[in-house]
């Protein structure tokens, strides 16, 4: 008895859903790995490195270095959840009022601002590239959910801070530190911290070293913020309370 010959769709189907479980499986080893290995680089450094290589940026200098979550300021951590997203403790990696509440301001006519949690930037930054496409938020989402599956919320935020633009070709606190105020990490003050999360929005536009009128003010509103929420132990106690291992 012989068998019958498999169609030629029904083993491209196969072969595509092989593909799609190796990439997965190998997504979520990569993701693994991360937890304990220092990224050396991420997919934003090397996108940028080589925009600024094809178009012969003469001011570009690449700067980073890895600083791990015990040398850096406590002031940091605090002063980017402030600034970028002050529910980050408790999320799973999204979060849902904000993005309805810019939805909301997209459909009233205003000017369309970013929801992205801190997780949803390192993935993005470790993993995918520049661009508003359904595809690369698609991708966004989903490393997401798999580094909220495996690292804990402390790891997501040291890495976090280490791979964020700081400045042009300015890459994580541990440069920033050394470029803009010449002191180590784990020395940044408040007003230092909340100055490099107010430069967030267009790292290459806004100078940490030279604030503009804007940025102080937006330093002043930060550190406010992180006087409200408790300072460094907001962390340490939202994590807990929520159960997640910090």
């Amino acid at each position: 008895m012989t068998s019958t010959p498999r169609s030629l769709p029904y083993r491209l189907a196969r072969l595509a859903l092989l593909l799609v479980a190796a990439w997965v499986a190998m997504t979520w080893l990569a993701v693994l790995v991360l937890r304990f290995v220092p990224p050396w680089t991420s997919a934003m450094i090397l996108e940028r490195r080589a925009g600024a290589l094809l178009t012969g940026e003469s001011d570009f200098t690449y700067r980073h270095r890895w600083v791990p979550w015990d040398e850096i300021s406590p002031q940091v951590g605090i002063a980017m959840v402030a600034s970028e997203d002050q529910k980050f403790p408790y999320h799973h990696g999204f979060d849902v009022d904000a993005m309805q509440d810019a939805i909301d301001a997209a459909d009233d006519g205003k000017r369309l601002r970013g929801a992205s949690t801190i997780s949803q930037q390192v993935a993005k930054n470790l993993f995918l590239w520049n661009g508003r496409s359904f595809v690369r938020k698609g991708f966004e989402a989903y490393f997401t959910v798999v580094i909220e599956a495996l690292w804990p919320k402390q790891r997501i935020l040291e890495v976090y801070m280490n791979v964020v633009e700081l400045g042009n070709g300015v890459y994580g606190v541990g440069a920033a530190s050394d470029t803009f105020f010449h002191v180590a990490p784990a020395r940044l003050t408040l007003t230092q911290a909340a100055r490099l999360a107010a430069v967030l929005p267009n790292p290459r536009r806004f100078h940490a070293d030279a604030p503009s009128a804007y940025i102080q003010r937006r330093t002043a509103w930060i550190a406010q913020q992180v006087g409200q929420l408790g300072g460094p132990g907001y962390l340490l106690r939202a994590t807990s309370d929520s159960g997640r291992v910090h």
